[in-house]
């Protein structure tokens, strides 16, 4: 993962604040340059449009995931399927409280973002949707995972349950090891019923 100057590592995470605490269309670049510090016009400098800083955000979201996920799959190869999911949905989360808001901008204002911004960032999303995907074939495969259902189902449920945990987790006073833990066993618990029903 790149890291930006210094002054462009700033905007993007105050933006990418804003655009956490008031959406897309409720944050303006003058709203962005006034908590930065700088005019407006100064922004443009470093970002040419909105949309463009947006991008930026949006792809070291992903960016950030992709490396926990990465981290997570080196670290976690010879343990059960159970703790690989466990270790995997731990460092999404982590990505989305705990390495900067940029994770949780994606999550949070991908929806209410242009099309042109969610059109350019959708191939670098579901490169990260299949790693998940293929985590998941991996684990049926060796037979640690059994389930009838499609496994993009199984993948929609988890990112459902971690990103959702944006609007309500507060990591100030919450334990996300303990939130990671509750997320993998309500899916690994469901899919063991599913199996044995």
């Amino acid at each position: 993962m790149t890291q930006a100057p210094a002054g462009k590592q700033r905007i993007m995470d105050v933006a990418a604040g804003l655009f956490i605490e008031r959406g897309v269309n409720g944050t303006s670049l003058r709203q962005i340059a006034d908590l930065v510090g700088m005019k407006a016009g100064s922004l443009y400098y470093h970002f040419g449009s909105k949309n463009e800083l947006l991008s930026a955000i949006f792809k070291r979201g992903i960016e950030v995931m992709v490396t926990a996920f990465d981290e997570a799959d080196t670290a976690t190869s010879h343990l059960s399927g159970r703790e690989r999911v466990g270790a995997h949905v731990r460092a999404h989360l982590a990505a989305l409280f705990e390495n900067g808001p940029y994770t949780a901008a994606h999550v949070t204002a991908f929806r209410t973002a242009p099309a042109e911004v969610r059109d350019a960032i959708v191939p670098v999303r579901d490169g990260y949707e299949a790693m998940w995907t293929n985590l998941l074939r991996e684990l049926v495969s060796s037979g640690a995972l059994v389930s009838s259902a499609p496994l993009g189902l199984h993948r929609l449920l988890l990112f459902g349950a971690m990103n959702a945990s944006v609007e309500w987790f507060d990591p100030s006073r919450g334990n996300l090891d303990d939130l990671a833990d509750a997320i993998t066993n309500q899916f690994w618990d469901g899919l063991a019923q599913e199996a044995s029903a």
